[in-house]
């Protein structure tokens, strides 16, 4: 058992640190992506390809798709392993993909997997927090969470990580519910979040702006916490800030961006935009902001691709013409590389020259993710880091 003292020597280290891999969920539920998650699992393995030129790979994956998530992947010449992690070992110029047999709710391992601490001598710590679908019973996405939420112990146990417990604490005895998508670090000591969704009534209703403030700097090691209005305009995650806003370096930032008045985006990135340049960071810095445009034509569910979704009773449904919470600010950060949402958009170019500026030491990767967007989140959504560490 972890204590809160041992804690204290912890912080959250920044997505643009080192990694000793990256977790993903094989996506299954047709709830949430069409036609038996065909062309989600296609885009997932373009991810896949991408991630494991610089970084080990663990793919959590249910028992009746462990042997088409292998064939899928070894038809790209990515090597499949099961047994234990071996962070280190590379195959064929590539590291390869550990198979983690464990069914899950969903495939949104940024906000079911744990959130990862560190401290001076390498050593890391899996912080296990409540998930309850985004909002549980009163507006949570999904009938059921249970094997959602039991992710992350499943995890830490994989990885032979210490884990701490949130689903406990004398402090909040119904546990403290969290996505991993609903937080950034700059690895420094800073954290952002929004509003919307860590003060949502469907997550910690009992606990103050300032209770919750308190925990997240009591068990990520942080000093200062930015608190944004809002995230994106339909995000139905209650606005997660990985789909906002997110740290490049220390001090600097990108905020999705609109300058299109009539669109309910642009009064929202104007209220975020009003905090970030009146803040300072935990360092005393003056906060950068860079502007990444969201898609010029919002981004909508066709009729056609309706028809390929099935959802459970009280699953959260689809309506064609839906517009969906497109937003370049999903990327995701590897050892080498920065994996891009892509819309087909004429944004597109745009959002990859800003990334190569924000990121000159890694490759920009464009990647076509709609088939992920469909689900209700992007590329940053379903990929978890795991820092460096030493066992």
């Amino acid at each position: 058992m972890i204590s809160a003292k041992t804690l204290n020597q912890y912080h959250f280290p920044a997505e643009y640190e080192r990694h000793t891999g990256t977790i993903l969920i094989w996506p299954v539920r047709p709830g949430s992506f069409p036609f038996s998650c065909r062309d989600a699992k296609k885009t997932f393995v373009e991810m896949i390809c991408a991630i494991t030129k610089s970084e080990a790979l663990v793919l959590v994956c249910d028992g009746d798709h462990i042997s088409e998530a292998s064939k899928m992947l070894e038809e790209k010449g990515i090597t499949t392993l099961t047994g234990a992690f071996q962070p280190k070992k590379k195959i064929k110029g590539n590291f390869p993909v550990f198979l983690l047999e464990y069914t899950t709710d969903d495939a949104w391992a940024r906000d079911t997997a744990p959130t990862f601490v560190k401290n001076a001598d390498e050593k890391i710590i899996g912080i296990d927090w409540v998930f309850n679908a985004w909002g549980g019973q009163v507006d949570g996405l999904l009938p059921s969470w249970d094997k959602d939420d039991g992710l992350a112990e499943k995890i830490c146990s994989f990885l032979g990580t210490d884990r701490y417990d949130m689903h406990y604490n004398k402090c909040f005895p119904d546990g403290f519910v969290l996505e991993g998508g609903s937080i950034h670090t700059d690895g420094e000591g800073t954290l952002i979040t929004t509003e919307a969704c860590l003060l949502s009534k469907g997550r910690n209703p009992e606990l103050s702006k300032e209770e919750i403030e308190a925990i997240l700097k009591d068990t990520l090691g942080i000093k200062k916490i930015i608190w944004l209005p809002h995230g994106i305009y339909g995000d139905e995650t209650n606005e997660h800030v990985d789909n906002v806003c997110a740290f490049t370096k220390p001090g600097r930032v990108l905020l999705a961006w609109t300058d299109d008045k009539n669109d309910p985006q642009y009064a929202y990135s104007m209220e975020d935009l009003k905090v970030l340049t009146s803040e300072t960071d935990a360092k005393g810095r003056k906060i950068e902001v860079v502007n990444l445009p969201v898609p010029k034509k919002p981004v909508t569910i066709k009729e056609e691709e309706l028809a390929g979704y099935i959802f459970e009773d009280g699953e959260d449904e689809r309506e064609a013409g839906e517009r969906l919470a497109a937003s370049y600010v999903n990327f995701y950060i590897t050892n080498d590389s920065v994996l891009l949402p892509q819309f087909g958009d004429e944004n597109d170019i745009t959002a990859v020259n800003i990334l190569k500026k924000e990121f000159p030491e890694r490759t920009i990767v464009p990647v076509k993710s709609r088939s992920i967007l469909l689900g209700g989140g992007n590329i940053h959504c379903v990929t978890s880091q795991i820092p460096s560490f030493i066992k």
